[in-house]
C-alpha cells in the first residue's frame, strides 16, 4: 500500500495543469525585484510598476474613513456591488463616455484583473479563440487561457505606432473566433486609436458576430488632443455583444483600492456576478463607498496627474530617442514609453552581448540598478516597456543611466 502511495505521488502532478501553466505577472515580478533591492539599499530606479505616484485624493480617503466608521459597512453586501456604487457608475459612463447604461448591466469587481478574468469566464468555452493585439497586458493572455480560450496574437509595431488594422484582424479571424479583445489607451505602448479606426473595428465586429471586450481604464490619461471614444457609443449595435472594462485606479491614483466593474449585456452580467458570488463574494465595501466619492466628485485629481504625465512623457521619449539603436514613438495616452531596442541587441556592453529584450532588462538591473520591463511580457522580444509614473528627478537620472550604459554598445 504504501508502495503504491509513494508512486502516485511522484507520478500524479502536484498542482493542476491548468494553474502551472499560468505565468507570473511581469510587471509585479519587476517591481518587486526593484523594491526588493530598494529594501536592501540599493540606489535602483524602477520604471515597472503601472500606478500613478500621486495619493488618493483627500476627499475620496475621507469617504472611505467615514464608511470604515458605519457597522453596515462591516457586513457582507451584494455580490455584485452596493447599488449606490452601481448608480455612480452608470451615471459616470453616461458624464464620461455618452453611454446610456442601466445598475443591471454593471458589475463591480476586486479590480480591473477581475473584471478581466470574470468577462472571459462568462464569455469563452474549451477551443474558443479571443483576437489579441499585440504588444498587450501581460494578463490578458492568461486570463484568456484560464476560461478556456486561446488568445490570438496581432501584431503592429512601433513602424505602425502599435496600431493594428482591420485587414490583420480579419486575416486572423476563423470560425472559432468569438471574442476580440480591444485596449485604446493601451497598456504597454500608450497608443491611442483615432476614432475612425475604432469605429471600424466595431463594424467589422459587429458583421462578423464577434463580441469585443473593450478596456477603458485609461480613458482620462490622454494627450497631444487625442480621443479615446467608447465603442460601443460609435457602433451602437455593437452594445449587445460588447463588454466594457474600467475602474478607478488609474484615474484616481486607486490602484491598491481594488475597484474595477464590467458593463455589458444583463445575461453576462448575471452569468459574472454568479461566478464572483462563489469566488469573492463583494468588493469590500469600504473601498466600494471611496470609489462612490470618486466617481461623484470632479476630475481635477486626473487632471492634475495628466499635466504632470504629459510632461514626463516629453522628456522621456527625448531621452530614449537620443539612444542609438533605440526608437520610441511617442504615446498618446497612458503612462507607457514602449521603444524598440532591436537597434540595440546583438551588441557588445560591459563584456555582454544580450539577445533579447529580456536579457537586455536584466544586463541594464544588474549593471546601472534601473528596472524596466521586457517586451516579452507583452509579446514579442525587441522592446521595453517603462513607465513614466514616477517622479521627474527619477526619471531623467534613471533613463540617463540607460544612456550612458547604451551608449557602450559596439
Amino acid at each position: 500500500m504504501g508502495a503504491v502511495s509513494e508512486q502516485t505521488q511522484t507520478t500524479t502532478p502536484r498542482i493542476s495543469r491548468r494553474i502551472g501553466a499560468i505565468a507570473e505577472s511581469a510587471t509585479l515580478a519587476v517591481d518587486a525585484r526593484a523594491k526588493a533591492l530598494k529594501a536592501q539599499g540599493r540606489p535602483v530606479i524602477g520604471f515597472g510598476a503601472g500606478e500613478p505616484d500621486f495619493p488618493t485624493p483627500d476627499y475620496v480617503v475621507r469617504a472611505a474613513v467615514e464608511a470604515a466608521s458605519q457597522p453596515v459597512n462591516h457586513r457582507y453586501s451584494p455580490a455584485g456591488g452596493l447599488p449606490d456604487l452601481k448608480a455612480a457608475i452608470v451615471a459616470k459612463t453616461q458624464r464620461d463616455s455618452g453611454y446610456a447604461v442601466e445598475p443591471a448591466q454593471v458589475l463591480v469587481t476586486n479590480g480591473g484583473k477581475q473584471a478581466v478574468y470574470n468577462t472571459f469566464a462568462a464569455l469563452l468555452d474549451p477551443g474558443d479563440e479571443v483576437i489579441l493585439p499585440t504588444p498587450y497586458w501581460t494578463t490578458y493572455p492568461e486570463a484568456i487561457r484560464l476560461a478556456g480560450g486561446e488568445p490570438v496574437e496581432v501584431f503592429a509595431g512601433a513602424d505602425a505606432a502599435y496600431l493594428v488594422t482591420v485587414e490583420q484582424l480579419e486575416e486572423a479571424r476563423t470560425e472559432r473566433t468569438k471574442v476580440l479583445l480591444f485596449c485604446s489607451p493601451s497598456n504597454p505602448t500608450g497608443a491611442v486609436y483615432p476614432p475612425e479606426q475604432v469605429e471600424a473595428i466595431g463594424r467589422w465586429a459587429l458583421e462578423n458576430g464577434i463580441w469585443v471586450v473593450t478596456d477603458e481604464i485609461y480613458e482620462h490619461l490622454l494627450y497631444d488632443g487625442a480621443q479615446a471614444p467608447s465603442m460601443p457609443v460609435l457602433v451602437p449595435e455593437l452594445a449587445d455583444t460588447c463588454v466594457v472594462l474600467n475602474g478607478v485606479a488609474k484615474t484616481y491614483a486607486m490602484t491598491g483600492w481594488r475597484v474595477g466593474w464590467m458593463i455589458g449585456p444583463k445575461d453576462v452580467v448575471k452569468a459574472a456576478t454568479n461566478l464572483q458570488s462563489h469566488a469573492t463574494s463583494n468588493v469590500a465595501n469600504v473601498s466600494q463607498r471611496a470609489a462612490v466619492a470618486a466617481l461623484e466628485g470632479s476630475l481635477d485629481a486626473v487632471q492634475e496627474m495628466r499635466v504632470a504625465f504629459d510632461r514626463r512623457r516629453g522628456l522621456m521619449v527625448e531621452m530614449l530617442n537620443a539612444i542609438e539603436g533605440v526608437h520610441c514613438p511617442v504615446p498618446q495616452g497612458a503612462f507607457y514609453a514602449y521603444p524598440s531596442v532591436e537597434g540595440v541587441l546583438g551588441k557588445e556592453i560591459r563584456g555582454r552581448r544580450p539577445g533579447t529584450s529580456a536579457e537586455l532588462a536584466e544586463l541594464i538591473l544588474d549593471e546601472v540598478e534601473v528596472a524596466v520591463v521586457p517586451g516579452e511580457a507583452f509579446g514579442p522580444s525587441g522592446y521595453l516597456r517603462l513607465s513614466y509614473a514616477l517622479g521627474d528627478d527619477d526619471l531623467v537620472e534613471g533613463v540617463g543611466r540607460i544612456q550612458a550604459l547604451l551608449g557602450e554598445a559596439r
